[in-house]
């Protein structure tokens, strides 16, 4: 029997959120974003009359106001923001035990076993949660119902806002097969270029290619593309306060002044490398790569990825390969925006522990004192705060912004 599986998606989440406390805005385009004054100006999330003028998350407000000169902007309150995410989660826990969230307004549930004691019918069960969303939060969701999660996504995606939409293994090449490739989860800009140059343009047409050949063009990635495509995703749904180990942790800022030189890029770099390590420590992972990410003051961005041998959880180690890739990519007289570093290949502590035992005979005493100094740091910014600490060449005063939400943001 197949499973049932829903794909919950809070619609405008930010933005409806916000319009809770203003509903006299409810008709007029409203966007949600940071301060302008410290170059935080980019939309984070926007209502449904927002869109209808093209203003996209992401882009700078003075984009979005050329758009649409009367669009109304809001700032954003995150404390607020996870607090009805959780309480959303909570409402969704009452179906069913499998509740796994995808960012701060996207959930997965697996409604299999329990869908007998609601009627048994997966589109009304996902209407009646539309039903509730609404009631008791006055926020609206769109759901995907269908038998696998990469499927049931695509339904939630498919239409909104406040819709239920039903993708069955009898409907879903005529519904899933003619979307663009793109759209399908896990398609980034590399996989989807390689697929431009071969004439992927559809979900279809990635299921209709060959699986071998996908495999020698994309490694395992492209063969997981391709059953996800041709609907053979198996993947199970959390259990709902399951712990799930990241696939990667990474830290971003656009600065409030450009960046330029080596000594000032570098020492963007090794403040976001403290934060990346910090954060791999807290989830007892280490990390066998760094991604380094550049923007520059007209939006273009280059990127380059390296693996590290042994693994580490050290901001020394990460800030120096993310400057070698630095190095080796940019012109440290070119000013800078932007920098976002990502630790990634990530594995458990005990696992790199082991790893490293079959190379050496033990962390070398140097290496050992620089992890027990960053774990007595960690000691002190979980005493005093964050900004107790930090490394001698990091920015005095940022004025920061993070590039890094959960996945799905707030749209």
């Amino acid at each position: 029997m197949d499973r049932v599986i829903f794909h919950c998606d809070l619609n405008s989440f930010y933005a409806s959120v916000e319009l809770l406390s203003h509903p006299e805005l409810r008709h007029r385009p409203v966007a949600v974003c940071g301060d302008p004054a410290s170059r935080h100006g980019i939309i984070l999330a926007k209502n449904e009359p927002a869109k209808a003028f093209q203003v996209k998350t992401a882009e700078t407000i003075w984009q979005a106001k050329r758009k649409c000169p009367d669009l109304t902007l809001l700032p954003a309150h995150h404390g607020l923001y996870r607090d009805f995410s959780r309480k959303v989660n909570s409402l969704y826990q009452e179906y069913t035990d499998l509740v796994e969230p995808f960012g701060i307004d996207e959930s997965w549930l697996d409604v299999t076993g329990t869908l007998h004691l609601f009627g048994g019918d997966g589109a009304v069960l996902a209407d009646r949660l539309r039903d509730e969303v609404r009631g008791r939060f006055g926020l609206t969701i769109s759901v995907g119902v269908s038998f696998n999660k990469v499927f049931a996504k695509l339904g939630s995606d498919y239409k909104k806002p406040d819709v239920t939409t039903v993708i069955t293994r009898d409907n879903f090449q005529k519904i899933v097969w003619p979307l663009p490739v793109t759209d399908l989860l896990y398609v980034g800009r590399a996989a989807a270029q390689t697929f431009q140059q071969f004439g992927v343009h559809t979900i279809g047409d990635l299921a209709a290619f060959d699986r071998e050949q996908l495999f020698r063009l994309l490694g395992k990635n492209g063969v997981q593309l391709h059953d996800f495509a041709s609907g053979e995703d198996h993947s199970p749904v959390a259990s709902a306060g399951q712990y799930t180990p990241p696939k990667s942790i990474g830290n971003g800022y656009t600065f409030p002044d450009d960046l330029q030189g080596r000594e000032k890029i570098r020492a963007g770099v090794a403040q976001l490398a403290d934060q990346v390590a910090t954060r791999l420590r807290r989830h007892g992972m280490k990390c066998q790569g760094v991604s380094l990410a550049i923007r520059d003051p007209n939006f273009r961005d280059i990127s380059r990825q390296t693996r590290l041998d042994p693994p580490t959880d050290l901001a020394r180690e990460l800030t120096q390969a993310a400057m070698e890739l630095a190095d080796s990519c940019w012109n440290m007289s070119n000013p800078v925006r932007a920098l976002t570093v990502t630790a990634i290949y990530l594995i458990p502590i005990e696992e790199a522990g082991a790893q490293l035992d079959l190379f050496s005979a033990g962390l070398d005493v140097k290496r050992q004192r620089l992890e027990r100094l960053e774990v007595a740091m960690d000691a002190i910014r979980a005493k005093y705060g964050p900004g107790a600490i930090a490394p001698a060449s990091t920015p005095r005063d940022p004025g920061q912004e993070r590039h890094a939400p959960p996945p799905g943001g707030g749209k």
